[in-house]
Protein backbone atom coordinates (compact mmCIF):
# COMPACT_ATOMS: atom_id res chain seq x y z
CA UNK A 1 0.00 0.00 0.00
CA UNK A 2 1.35 3.68 -0.59
CA UNK A 3 2.75 5.54 2.44
CA UNK A 4 4.48 8.86 2.80
CA UNK A 5 8.26 9.56 2.99
CA UNK A 6 8.10 12.70 5.59
CA UNK A 7 10.73 15.16 5.32
CA UNK A 8 12.94 13.94 8.38
CA UNK A 9 14.33 15.89 11.54
CA UNK A 10 18.08 15.50 11.18
CA UNK A 11 19.24 17.63 14.37
CA UNK A 12 16.79 17.77 17.85
CA UNK A 13 16.28 21.64 16.77
CA UNK A 14 15.84 21.43 13.22
CA UNK A 15 11.93 22.82 12.33
CA UNK A 16 12.68 22.84 8.87
CA UNK A 17 14.91 22.76 5.52
CA UNK A 18 15.22 22.39 2.27
CA UNK A 19 15.09 19.67 -0.14
CA UNK A 20 18.17 20.17 -2.05
CA UNK A 21 18.07 17.51 -4.35
CA UNK A 22 16.29 14.06 -4.96
CA UNK A 23 18.99 11.22 -6.03
CA UNK A 24 16.10 8.97 -6.81
CA UNK A 25 13.81 9.18 -9.83
CA UNK A 26 9.93 8.49 -9.75
CA UNK A 27 9.38 4.90 -10.91
CA UNK A 28 12.84 4.12 -9.25
CA UNK A 29 13.48 0.96 -6.86
CA UNK A 30 13.93 2.32 -3.25
CA UNK A 31 15.43 -0.38 -0.93
CA UNK A 32 15.86 0.47 3.20
CA UNK A 33 19.68 2.11 3.53
CA UNK A 34 19.54 3.49 -0.43
CA UNK A 35 20.57 7.34 -0.39
CA UNK A 36 17.32 8.87 -1.51
CA UNK A 37 17.74 12.52 -1.13
CA UNK A 38 19.98 15.35 0.14
CA UNK A 39 18.92 18.24 2.73
CA UNK A 40 20.17 21.23 3.46
CA UNK A 41 19.94 21.76 7.40
CA UNK A 42 20.66 24.93 8.89
CA UNK A 43 24.14 23.87 9.25
CA UNK A 44 25.22 21.42 6.59
CA UNK A 45 23.59 19.48 3.63
CA UNK A 46 23.11 15.67 4.57
CA UNK A 47 22.44 12.70 3.09
CA UNK A 48 18.92 10.66 4.32
CA UNK A 49 18.50 7.25 3.73
CA UNK A 50 15.46 5.45 3.19
CA UNK A 51 13.93 3.24 6.20
CA UNK A 52 11.63 1.09 3.69
CA UNK A 53 11.88 -0.84 0.30
CA UNK A 54 9.63 0.13 -2.79
CA UNK A 55 8.88 2.21 -5.14
CA UNK A 56 9.15 5.82 -5.16
CA UNK A 57 5.58 6.64 -7.12
CA UNK A 58 5.54 10.25 -6.66
CA UNK A 59 7.84 13.25 -5.33
CA UNK A 60 5.85 16.14 -3.78
CA UNK A 61 9.16 18.28 -3.10
CA UNK A 62 10.83 19.12 -5.86
CA UNK A 63 14.19 19.77 -5.81
CA UNK A 64 15.76 22.88 -4.32
CA UNK A 65 12.58 23.73 -2.31
CA UNK A 66 13.28 25.78 1.09
CA UNK A 67 11.04 26.03 4.10
CA UNK A 68 9.97 22.28 4.26
CA UNK A 69 8.31 21.45 7.64
CA UNK A 70 9.39 18.64 9.56
CA UNK A 71 7.01 15.56 8.78
CA UNK A 72 5.84 17.02 5.95
CA UNK A 73 5.29 14.82 2.95
CA UNK A 74 7.95 14.92 0.05
CA UNK A 75 7.63 11.55 -1.36
CA UNK A 76 4.98 8.43 -1.78
CA UNK A 77 6.23 5.02 -1.63
CA UNK A 78 4.28 2.37 -3.27
CA UNK A 79 4.49 -1.03 -3.77
CA UNK A 80 5.87 -2.67 -6.92
CA UNK A 81 2.99 -2.52 -9.37
CA UNK A 82 0.82 -0.23 -7.08
CA UNK A 83 -1.04 2.23 -8.66
CA UNK A 84 0.55 5.68 -7.39
CA UNK A 85 -1.75 7.88 -5.89
CA UNK A 86 -2.07 11.87 -6.89
CA UNK A 87 -2.00 13.38 -3.05
CA UNK A 88 -0.14 12.08 -0.31
CA UNK A 89 -2.49 9.28 1.71
CA UNK A 90 -3.75 10.16 5.17
CA UNK A 91 -2.73 9.27 8.31
CA UNK A 92 -0.82 6.32 6.81
CA UNK A 93 2.34 7.45 6.90
CA UNK A 94 5.79 5.92 6.26
CA UNK A 95 8.46 6.28 8.81
CA UNK A 96 10.62 9.88 7.72
CA UNK A 97 14.02 8.66 6.10
CA UNK A 98 16.93 8.97 8.74
CA UNK A 99 20.06 11.17 8.33
CA UNK A 100 23.28 9.16 6.49
CA UNK A 101 26.37 8.79 9.50
CA UNK A 102 24.11 10.30 12.18
CA UNK A 103 24.65 8.08 14.85
CA UNK A 104 22.18 7.29 17.36
CA UNK A 105 21.67 9.20 21.01
CA UNK A 106 23.66 12.07 19.61
CA UNK A 107 23.74 15.03 22.02
CA UNK A 108 21.52 18.40 21.48
CA UNK A 109 23.80 21.83 20.41
CA UNK A 110 25.94 22.33 23.18
CA UNK A 111 25.04 19.41 25.74
CA UNK A 112 27.56 16.33 26.33
CA UNK A 113 25.96 12.96 26.95
CA UNK A 114 27.75 13.02 30.07
CA UNK A 115 26.68 16.09 31.53
CA UNK A 116 22.86 15.26 30.37
CA UNK A 117 23.33 12.57 32.57
CA UNK A 118 24.21 15.22 35.34
CA UNK A 119 21.16 17.61 34.75
CA UNK A 120 18.09 15.14 34.98
CA UNK A 121 15.78 18.32 34.35
CA UNK A 122 17.51 19.36 31.35
CA UNK A 123 15.69 18.82 28.14
CA UNK A 124 17.25 15.24 26.53
CA UNK A 125 17.56 15.58 23.02
CA UNK A 126 14.76 14.40 20.80
CA UNK A 127 14.67 10.79 19.43
CA UNK A 128 16.44 9.40 16.84
CA UNK A 129 14.27 6.61 15.10
CA UNK A 130 15.42 3.29 14.86
CA UNK A 131 17.83 2.19 12.15
CA UNK A 132 16.59 -0.39 9.06
CA UNK A 133 16.78 -3.74 10.87
CA UNK A 134 16.99 -2.91 14.27
CA UNK A 135 15.11 -4.86 17.09
CA UNK A 136 12.70 -2.65 18.40
CA UNK A 137 11.25 -5.04 21.08
CA UNK A 138 10.43 -8.54 18.94
CA UNK A 139 7.95 -10.27 22.00
CA UNK A 140 6.10 -9.23 24.66
CA UNK A 141 7.22 -9.65 28.27
CA UNK A 142 5.66 -7.43 31.20
CA UNK A 143 5.95 -2.87 30.14
CA UNK A 144 7.69 -3.94 27.06
CA UNK A 145 6.11 -3.47 23.95
CA UNK A 146 7.22 -5.94 21.16
CA UNK A 147 7.27 -3.89 17.69
CA UNK A 148 8.57 -4.04 14.92
CA UNK A 149 10.62 -0.96 13.98
CA UNK A 150 8.62 0.25 11.18
CA UNK A 151 5.55 -0.92 12.90
CA UNK A 152 6.65 1.84 15.85
CA UNK A 153 7.18 4.04 13.48
CA UNK A 154 4.24 4.21 11.37
CA UNK A 155 2.13 3.66 15.24
CA UNK A 156 3.56 6.79 16.31
CA UNK A 157 2.85 9.42 12.84
CA UNK A 158 -0.44 7.48 12.96
CA UNK A 159 -0.91 8.35 16.48
CA UNK A 160 -2.08 5.09 17.40
CA UNK A 161 -0.64 3.55 20.95
CA UNK A 162 0.89 0.62 20.24
CA UNK A 163 0.33 -0.67 23.87
CA UNK A 164 -3.16 -0.62 23.07
CA UNK A 165 -2.85 -3.26 20.11
CA UNK A 166 -2.18 -6.90 19.81
CA UNK A 167 -0.03 -8.20 17.30
CA UNK A 168 -0.56 -10.79 14.73
CA UNK A 169 3.42 -11.73 14.43
CA UNK A 170 5.31 -14.24 15.96
CA UNK A 171 5.03 -14.38 19.61
CA UNK A 172 2.88 -11.78 19.59
CA UNK A 173 4.69 -9.20 17.81
CA UNK A 174 2.99 -5.93 16.57
CA UNK A 175 4.02 -5.86 12.74
CA UNK A 176 2.83 -3.47 9.97
CA UNK A 177 -0.71 -5.08 9.22
CA UNK A 178 -1.49 -4.44 12.89
CA UNK A 179 -1.08 -0.74 12.13
CA UNK A 180 -2.61 -0.69 8.74
CA UNK A 181 -6.00 -2.26 10.03
CA UNK A 182 -6.55 -0.20 13.18
CA UNK A 183 -5.31 3.31 10.63
CA UNK A 184 -8.16 2.19 8.01
CA UNK A 185 -10.64 1.59 10.68
CA UNK A 186 -9.59 4.94 12.87
CA UNK A 187 -11.29 8.59 11.70
CA UNK A 188 -9.17 9.78 9.00
CA UNK A 189 -6.36 12.69 10.73
CA UNK A 190 -6.38 15.57 8.34
CA UNK A 191 -3.11 16.29 6.45
CA UNK A 192 -1.28 19.03 4.86
CA UNK A 193 -1.92 19.58 1.48
CA UNK A 194 0.40 17.33 -0.51
CA UNK A 195 3.13 20.08 -2.38
CA UNK A 196 2.46 19.68 -6.41
CA UNK A 197 5.78 17.50 -8.07
CA UNK A 198 6.38 20.47 -10.26
CA UNK A 199 8.74 23.02 -9.09
CA UNK A 200 7.22 25.75 -7.75
CA UNK A 201 7.37 28.73 -8.22
CA UNK A 202 9.97 30.77 -6.15
CA UNK A 203 8.71 32.97 -3.88
CA UNK A 204 9.20 36.75 -4.29
CA UNK A 205 11.86 37.87 -1.49
CA UNK A 206 10.40 39.89 1.25
CA UNK A 207 10.63 43.72 1.04
CA UNK A 208 12.56 45.93 3.25
CA UNK A 209 10.51 47.30 6.03
CA UNK A 210 11.73 50.95 4.96
CA UNK A 211 11.15 51.58 1.32
CA UNK A 212 14.77 51.54 -0.72
CA UNK A 213 14.79 54.08 -3.54
CA UNK A 214 18.49 53.39 -4.80
CA UNK A 215 18.93 51.04 -7.39
CA UNK A 216 19.22 47.35 -6.30
CA UNK A 217 18.85 43.98 -6.18
CA UNK A 218 16.77 41.40 -3.30
CA UNK A 219 19.26 38.21 -2.47
CA UNK A 220 16.84 35.41 -0.43
CA UNK A 221 18.11 34.30 2.51
CA UNK A 222 19.70 30.48 2.58
CA UNK A 223 18.56 28.71 5.93
CA UNK A 224 21.78 28.85 6.98
CA UNK A 225 21.74 32.40 7.12
CA UNK A 226 17.91 32.62 8.34
CA UNK A 227 19.64 30.57 11.41
CA UNK A 228 22.31 32.34 12.22
CA UNK A 229 20.41 35.58 12.25
CA UNK A 230 17.87 33.91 14.57
CA UNK A 231 20.62 32.88 17.16
CA UNK A 232 22.50 35.76 17.15
CA UNK A 233 19.37 37.72 17.96
CA UNK A 234 18.45 35.27 20.70
CA UNK A 235 22.07 35.74 22.05
CA UNK A 236 22.11 39.08 22.46
CA UNK A 237 18.59 39.65 23.62
CA UNK A 238 18.95 36.68 26.30
CA UNK A 239 22.41 36.51 27.61
CA UNK A 240 24.23 39.42 29.66
CA UNK A 241 27.72 39.18 27.45
CA UNK A 242 30.54 41.13 29.41
CA UNK A 243 34.01 41.49 28.04
CA UNK A 244 37.41 41.58 29.01
CA UNK A 245 40.26 42.37 26.87
CA UNK A 246 44.39 41.47 27.24
CA UNK A 247 47.49 41.80 25.16
CA UNK A 248 49.51 39.00 25.04
CA UNK A 249 52.77 38.95 23.64
CA UNK A 250 53.37 35.83 21.04
CA UNK A 251 56.92 35.83 20.32
CA UNK A 252 57.78 33.39 22.01
CA UNK A 253 55.00 31.38 20.72
CA UNK A 254 56.03 32.80 16.99
CA UNK A 255 59.57 31.03 17.78
CA UNK A 256 58.45 27.00 18.83
CA UNK A 257 55.68 27.52 15.59
CA UNK A 258 58.81 27.86 13.51
CA UNK A 259 60.65 25.00 15.58
CA UNK A 260 57.97 22.83 15.20
CA UNK A 261 57.54 23.30 11.66
CA UNK A 262 61.13 23.21 10.95
CA UNK A 263 61.05 19.27 12.01
CA UNK A 264 58.28 18.13 9.38
CA UNK A 265 59.68 15.53 7.12
CA UNK A 266 61.50 16.64 4.46
CA UNK A 267 59.50 13.95 2.23
CA UNK A 268 56.36 15.26 3.37
CA UNK A 269 56.54 19.01 4.58
CA UNK A 270 53.36 19.38 4.57
CA UNK A 271 52.93 16.51 7.12
CA UNK A 272 51.58 18.48 9.63
CA UNK A 273 51.83 22.55 9.60
CA UNK A 274 50.93 23.57 12.79
CA UNK A 275 49.55 27.32 13.24
CA UNK A 276 48.99 29.87 15.36
CA UNK A 277 45.14 29.27 15.33
CA UNK A 278 45.92 25.59 16.38
CA UNK A 279 48.37 27.42 19.44
CA UNK A 280 45.45 29.02 20.15
CA UNK A 281 43.05 25.74 20.51
CA UNK A 282 45.64 23.78 22.51
CA UNK A 283 46.50 26.79 24.95
CA UNK A 284 42.44 27.83 25.60
CA UNK A 285 41.92 23.92 26.00
CA UNK A 286 44.49 23.97 28.80
CA UNK A 287 43.53 27.17 30.48
CA UNK A 288 39.64 25.76 30.48
CA UNK A 289 41.56 22.63 32.29
CA UNK A 290 42.94 24.59 34.67
CA UNK A 291 40.18 27.29 35.18
CA UNK A 292 36.75 24.47 34.79
CA UNK A 293 34.51 26.58 36.20
CA UNK A 294 34.53 28.84 32.61
CA UNK A 295 33.74 25.68 31.04
CA UNK A 296 29.99 25.36 31.23
CA UNK A 297 26.61 26.72 30.32
CA UNK A 298 23.83 28.11 32.27
CA UNK A 299 19.98 26.71 32.88
CA UNK A 300 16.94 27.90 34.87
CA UNK A 301 17.71 25.24 37.31
CA UNK A 302 21.13 24.51 37.61
CA UNK A 303 24.63 25.14 35.88
CA UNK A 304 26.48 22.35 33.59
CA UNK A 305 29.96 22.15 34.13
CA UNK A 306 30.83 20.08 31.43
CA UNK A 307 33.40 17.31 32.12
CA UNK A 308 35.29 17.37 28.56
CA UNK A 309 37.40 20.31 27.28
CA UNK A 310 35.31 20.46 23.44
CA UNK A 311 36.41 23.41 22.14
CA UNK A 312 33.66 25.13 18.78
CA UNK A 313 36.11 26.90 16.36
CA UNK A 314 34.68 29.78 14.02
CA UNK A 315 35.04 28.59 10.32
CA UNK A 316 33.32 30.73 7.45
CA UNK A 317 31.45 29.44 4.91
CA UNK A 318 29.75 30.86 1.81
CA UNK A 319 26.55 31.45 3.85
CA UNK A 320 28.07 32.61 7.33
CA UNK A 321 29.63 30.40 9.44
CA UNK A 322 29.86 26.84 11.38
CA UNK A 323 31.71 25.93 14.30
CA UNK A 324 33.15 22.29 13.88
CA UNK A 325 34.29 21.43 17.23
CA UNK A 326 37.92 19.80 18.13
CA UNK A 327 37.13 17.09 21.06
CA UNK A 328 38.88 16.49 24.21
CA UNK A 329 41.55 19.27 22.99
CA UNK A 330 43.06 19.27 26.35
CA UNK A 331 44.51 15.73 25.45
CA UNK A 332 45.82 16.13 22.38
CA UNK A 333 48.69 17.56 20.99
CA UNK A 334 49.40 20.31 18.53
CA UNK A 335 49.83 17.95 15.21
CA UNK A 336 47.01 16.25 16.07
CA UNK A 337 44.73 19.51 16.22
CA UNK A 338 46.16 20.75 13.23
CA UNK A 339 45.25 17.83 11.56
CA UNK A 340 42.04 17.60 12.78
CA UNK A 341 41.01 21.11 11.99
CA UNK A 342 42.28 21.23 8.75
CA UNK A 343 39.92 18.37 8.20
CA UNK A 344 36.95 19.71 9.66
CA UNK A 345 37.33 23.30 7.66
CA UNK A 346 37.32 21.72 4.77
CA UNK A 347 34.79 19.59 5.28
CA UNK A 348 32.55 22.36 6.72
CA UNK A 349 33.54 24.75 3.61
CA UNK A 350 32.32 22.02 1.36
CA UNK A 351 28.98 21.67 3.90
CA UNK A 352 29.75 18.03 4.70
CA UNK A 353 30.29 17.97 8.07
CA UNK A 354 28.05 15.63 10.26
CA UNK A 355 25.87 16.86 13.18
CA UNK A 356 27.78 15.60 15.97
CA UNK A 357 31.03 17.43 14.43
CA UNK A 358 29.09 20.78 15.30
CA UNK A 359 26.43 20.25 17.79
CA UNK A 360 27.79 20.51 21.06
CA UNK A 361 31.03 21.94 22.73
CA UNK A 362 31.71 23.85 25.98
CA UNK A 363 33.79 26.83 24.46
CA UNK A 364 34.40 28.77 21.35
CA UNK A 365 37.21 30.87 19.83
CA UNK A 366 36.78 32.67 16.74
CA UNK A 367 40.03 34.23 15.37
CA UNK A 368 39.76 36.98 12.77
CA UNK A 369 44.00 37.59 12.78
CA UNK A 370 44.30 36.53 9.85
CA UNK A 371 42.27 39.56 8.15
CA UNK A 372 44.39 42.02 10.11
CA UNK A 373 42.08 42.39 12.62
CA UNK A 374 43.59 44.69 15.98
CA UNK A 375 40.51 44.15 18.74
CA UNK A 376 36.88 42.88 17.85
CA UNK A 377 34.20 41.54 20.30
CA UNK A 378 32.29 38.01 19.82
CA UNK A 379 28.62 36.64 20.06
CA UNK A 380 28.57 33.99 22.54
CA UNK A 381 27.45 30.54 21.19
CA UNK A 382 24.39 29.59 23.34
CA UNK A 383 23.76 27.46 25.20
CA UNK A 384 28.02 27.83 25.98
CA UNK A 385 29.04 30.52 28.20
CA UNK A 386 32.53 31.80 26.89
CA UNK A 387 34.09 32.71 23.42
CA UNK A 388 37.62 33.78 23.23
CA UNK A 389 37.91 36.38 19.82
CA UNK A 390 41.74 36.48 19.05
CA UNK A 391 42.78 39.43 16.68
CA UNK A 392 45.67 39.95 14.84
CA UNK A 393 49.95 40.10 16.54
CA UNK A 394 51.47 43.30 15.62
CA UNK A 395 54.46 44.65 16.43
CA UNK A 396 54.16 47.17 19.44
CA UNK A 397 56.11 48.70 21.67
CA UNK A 398 55.87 47.46 25.29
CA UNK A 399 57.36 48.53 28.69
CA UNK A 400 60.19 45.55 29.85
CA UNK A 401 62.48 46.08 32.97
CA UNK A 402 61.95 49.43 32.67
CA UNK A 403 62.72 49.87 29.18
CA UNK A 404 61.22 50.50 26.01
CA UNK A 405 61.26 47.53 23.78
CA UNK A 406 59.21 46.22 20.16
CA UNK A 407 57.04 43.26 20.94
CA UNK A 408 54.51 41.38 18.78
CA UNK A 409 51.48 41.34 20.42
CA UNK A 410 47.49 40.01 19.95
CA UNK A 411 44.35 41.60 21.74
CA UNK A 412 42.33 38.83 23.12
CA UNK A 413 38.77 39.58 24.12
CA UNK A 414 36.65 36.83 26.33
CA UNK A 415 32.87 37.66 26.17
CA UNK A 416 31.22 35.82 28.82
CA UNK A 417 27.62 35.15 29.77
CA UNK A 418 27.31 36.93 33.19
CA UNK A 419 25.03 34.70 34.34
CA UNK A 420 27.44 32.27 34.86
CA UNK A 421 30.99 33.99 34.98
CA UNK A 422 31.81 36.69 36.83
CA UNK A 423 34.37 40.06 35.93
CA UNK A 424 36.64 38.29 38.28
CA UNK A 425 36.42 34.87 37.00
CA UNK A 426 37.03 35.89 33.39
CA UNK A 427 39.77 37.85 33.98
CA UNK A 428 41.38 34.87 36.08
CA UNK A 429 41.00 33.29 32.94
CA UNK A 430 42.23 35.23 30.75
CA UNK A 431 45.44 36.19 32.65
CA UNK A 432 46.06 32.49 32.89
CA UNK A 433 45.47 32.00 29.06
CA UNK A 434 48.45 34.57 28.77
CA UNK A 435 50.43 33.14 30.74
CA UNK A 436 49.95 30.12 28.65
CA UNK A 437 50.48 31.60 25.70
CA UNK A 438 53.45 33.67 26.34
CA UNK A 439 55.15 30.48 27.97
CA UNK A 440 54.49 28.32 25.05
CA UNK A 441 56.58 25.14 25.99
CA UNK A 442 53.82 24.16 28.92
CA UNK A 443 51.90 23.30 26.09
CA UNK A 444 54.31 20.38 24.76
CA UNK A 445 54.23 18.65 28.33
Amino acid sequence: MATNILMPALSPTMTEGTLSRWLKKEGEAVRAGDVIAEIETDKATMEVEAVDEGVLGRILVADGTQGVKVNEPIAILVEQGEAVPSAAPAAKAAPPATPKAEPPGSSAPGQAPKQEAKQPDAPSPAPQPAAPGGNGHDAASGDRIFISPLARRMAKQAGIDPATLKGSGPNGRIVKADIENVAQKATPVAQPAAAPAAAPAAAPAARPAVPITAPHKLVPHSSIRKVIARRLTEAKSTIPHFYVSMDVEIDAMNRLLSELNAKSPKEAPDAYLITINDMVIKAAAATLRRVPTVNAAWTDDAMVLFDDVDISVAVAIPDGLITPIVRRADQKGLSTISREMKDLAGRARAGKLKPEEFQGGGFSISNMGMFGVTEFSAIINPPQAAILAVAAGRKRPVVKNDSLAIATVMTCTLSVDHRVVDGALGATWLREFKRIVEDPLSLLL
